[in-house]
């Protein structure tokens, strides 16, 4: 779309407009800064917030556009007193007491997705989920590639939603996370999802409940909605009105229009009882990547892809970095690094894909109030010892309760030494935390990177 189409989109939408619009930006971080080249780009005057006394764009912005106030080290009420519309990046609470002050006030409020909501009329694709999001994001962004299809690919994954705009593209596909959907309103997807829900953030939300509430707005709009039968949210979710598709691995998946099939040769990925593809020709294994697959193809089908395209990527697809990644065989030792399972679900459906009982759980960090006791069956069934780290390591101990041997060690080096000390040939030592990151590190890629690095150094 060109700057003046988008321009009065945001003024009708949002009587956001050049004349009369005081914008603020409220952080710095890459959504941020993303949001500050898309307003200066239109021509719209903004300003920008953060609570951080050196926030981590705030060189490159000063470098790049020294004409605009940045004010840092708190959030200053008397920089909202002069909004007209806030901008709030996902990583801050809309509780902040200084943004519903301005809320109350009459101020507005916009997302990042809303803007980029505002300037595309080209097709997009949006999922979200508890886990497998990253996933399904990529495996559908190769599958429109292998379709010879002009694809744009990420959101909460990689590239912020507004960097992504190009005259270029003829697809978008957004990975929304619960806070980019909780302050957004003007999405409408062609195709959207919600993979799966467990208990996540719940330091964020008020209950399940309220973030579920969240996760459901991604179907926003009118167009098809893709959703996993074995949730038990998924009945709620349809509505009457709207084309369904479905996908499933659980009980009843038989009923779904993708779903699992066994066949004389071994179990293959299905549409409405037609075989389509063997799982054993997926590179990336577990029950939990066949339904990623499921749901990839049925997001596929809704924007046009060629099923013969669809499968050639599957089978090419070698998962992401940081997500039950293989590291490194030791002395008879596997070593994986899961370190993007940053809540209970992700760790649950890493421990699934082993089929024997000895893994060396690294597991810890910030729990974001989550509750671990969901752990305790696979701990038990496939555990032979837990080694935590991190803030809230006293928090999993209790919820565990002696159901299998825990060793508290503190940090990942020491976690490392201590596993590659008590592992046996055939043993896996898995890195899958089931807690935030950033009480020890920058973000889930800095721990796994720091795992790979230290594992790497066992073989020296």
């Amino acid at each position: 779309m060109k700057n003046d189409d988008i321009l009065t989109a945001l003024d009708k939408q949002f009587s956001l407009n050049k004349e009369n619009s005081k914008i603020v930006i409220v952080g710095l971080g890459i959504t941020g800064l993303s949001v500050a080249y898309y307003l200066r780009r239109l021509g719209l005057n903004f300003a920008i917030v953060d609570s951080r006394n050196k926030p981590p764009f705030n060189d490159e912005l000063l470098a790049e556009m020294s004409e605009v106030a940045v004010f840092t080290g708190g959030f200053d009420p008397a920089v909202f007193d002069v909004a007209t519309h806030i901008i709030v990046s996902p990583g801050i609470s809309m509780q902040e007491p200084v943004i519903e002050e301005a809320l109350a006030k009459g101020v507005r409020t916009i997302s990042d997705i809303d803007l980029f909501a505002c300037s595309v009329s080209e097709p997009v694709v949006a999922i979200t989920g508890s886990n497998g999001k990253s996933t399904v994001t990529t495996m559908l962004g190769d599958m429109a590639r292998k379709a010879g299809r002009h694809v744009a690919v990420g959101g909460n994954l990689g590239t912020p939603a507004l960097d992504l705009l190009s005259d270029d593209a003829e697809l978008y596909i957004l990975e929304l996370s619960s806070f980019q959907l909780e302050r957004t309103s003007q999405l409408d997807a062609v195709a959207a999802t919600v993979l799966n829900i467990s208990a996540d953030h719940q330091d964020r939300y008020e209950n399940i409940a309220a973030y579920v509430t969240q996760k459901l707005k991604v179907y926003a709009g009118s167009g098809v909605m893709v959703i996993n039968i074995g949730y038990p949210y998924s009945a709620e979710m349809k509505q009457s009105n709207r084309e369904v598709l479905t996908f499933g691995v659980h009980e009843n998946q038989e009923n779904a229009d993708y779903h699992l099939l066994e066949t004389t040769s071994g179990m293959s990925l299905a549409v409405r009882g037609r075989a389509i593809l063997p799982v054993s020709e997926l590179l990336v294994t577990g029950g939990h990547n066949q339904e990623n697959a499921l749901a990839a193809l049925a997001l596929g089908s809704v924007i046009g892809l060629p099923e013969t395209a669809m499968c050639k990527a599957l089978r090419q697809y070698k998962g992401l970095k940081h997500r039950v990644e293989f590291v490194a065989k030791i002395a008879g030792v596997n070593w994986i690094n899961d370190s993007k399972a940053t809540n209970v679900g992700a760790c649950v459906a890493a421990l699934q894909s082993f089929k024997n009982s000895s893994v060396l759980l690294i597991a810890g960090g910030d729990a974001k109030a989550a509750d671990m006791s969901d752990l305790i069956p696979l701990l038990k069934a496939k555990v032979k010892a837990l080694l935590l780290i991190g803030k809230d390591s006293q928090l999993i101990k209790q919820a565990v309760n002696g159901c299998i041997p825990v060793l508290e060690v503190g940090t990942l080096k020491k976690a490392v030494k201590k596993a590659h000390g008590i592992a046996e040939a055939g043993d896996t030592v898995l890195l899958s935390p089931a807690c935030a990151s950033m009480d020890q590190f920058t973000n889930y890629k800095d721990r796994g990177a720091q795992f790979v690095t230290q594992v790497k150094a066992l073989q020296q």
